[in-house]
């Protein structure tokens, strides 16, 4: 499938330009939104390295801006540069649930001093993926403890070779590698199950749920405030990314937004990895979504079709009004669904 090409406000566009295909049957279609992939159209004999990729990526999640949203007196949402990063702060200090993309620390860091003096006494990584965990080794510099589920320091310990493709002009296919995480990234506390922190007179629960988005997602249930934190268990108004790479199951997100309906009320305030702020009738409309998607592509699946068989049948043609106008279209969302069955 192809992708159209636009500017980016960037001296990368003079490295990284051409228009790219996506080539293979995975890819991590949510770091590869349109917007991203437009920037490649200068030299159609050079394709861009998986470093360059990745560099372009951290770029251009760093152009959002980055907004402000109070969801409780003491609990602040920053949103923008890399999907939600929600803070509890008080006396006993700031708690942090995940951390944006590395070149977004300045201002992540002056919103934080913002929020007055005291230290961040905690970062909490949602998963495993960079866009939530990129800060951390900035966090630990300045005395924060970097508390995750188990999953995700085995998985930031490991290199990846993800799942995607890039078919450049002059034929070259690209994939995406991260190296393992250095040490100073590296969450310092790990959990199996569950874990619970008291402070600020808030009770900060956490809960890993089975394989969903990736095997190392949690969410985060600031209990008393009644907000809870789904990062990209949760994709508000559009399809999902789930990464097949890392154990993603479309069942389990699923499953996860069933469990947190059954937390929720009229009144919660549920953070979304990707898209605005939501609440339980988003979270039910979302889950309903997820239901009739994975039903669809399961027959198609089960009759024999491949995923690109499946796709030139258009089962979301009906749901892509609503769904696919996000970061992952249609035709990408029905072969993250065929993968992760």
């Amino acid at each position: 499938m192809k992708f159209d090409l636009l500017e980016k406000r960037s001296s990368r566009r003079d490295i990284l330009r051409g228009s790219v295909t996506l080539a293979g049957s995975a890819f991590l279609a949510h770091l590869f939104p349109a917007p991203l992939l437009r920037a490649y159209a200068a030299a159609p004999s050079v394709a861009p390295s998986a470093p360059d990729l990745l560099a372009y990526m951290r770029d251009w999640f760093n152009t959002f801006p980055m907004e402000t949203q109070q969801l409780a007196d003491n609990v602040t949402m920053f949103d923008g540069p890399g999907g939600a990063v929600v803070v509890l702060n008080g006396p006993d200090g700031k708690f942090v649930v995940d951390s944006f993309v590395a070149p977004a620390w300045p201002r992540l860091k002056e919103a934080l001093d913002g929020l007055g003096n005291a230290p961040v006494q905690y970062l909490i990584d949602s998963h495993w993926h960079f866009d939530h965990t990129d800060n951390n080794a900035h966090f630990h510099a300045a005395g924060a403890t970097v508390l995750a589920h188990q999953n995700t320091k085995k998985r930031m310990s490991e290199p990846h070779d993800l799942p995607v493709l890039l078919r450049a002009p002059n034929g070259v296919l690209i994939g995406l590698h991260f190296d393992p995480s250095p040490a100073e990234a590296l969450p310092q506390e790990t959990f199996s199950d569950s874990y619970k922190l008291q402070a600020n007179g808030e009770t900060i629960a956490l809960q890993h749920v089975p394989a969903a988005h990736t095997d190392t997602d949690i969410y985060v249930h600031f209990q008393n405030v009644n907000v809870i934190q789904m990062a990209d268990l949760f994709f508000n108004g559009m399809y999902p990314y789930i990464d097949p790479g890392t154990g993603g199951k479309i069942t389990g997100v699923i499953a996860a937004a069933a469990k947190i309906l059954s937390l929720a009320d009229n009144d919660t305030k549920i953070v979304a990895g990707h898209g605005p702020l939501g609440n339980k009738s988003d979270l039910t409309k979302f889950r309903d979504m997820l239901v009739t998607a994975r039903d669809r592509v399961e027959k198609l699946k089960s009759a024999g079709k491949s995923a690109q068989e499946a796709v030139a049948d258009k089962p979301f043609a009906d749901l892509d009004p609503v769904w696919g106008k996000g970061i992952i279209n249609g035709d990408q969302f029905v072969q993250i669904v065929y993968l992760t069955l």
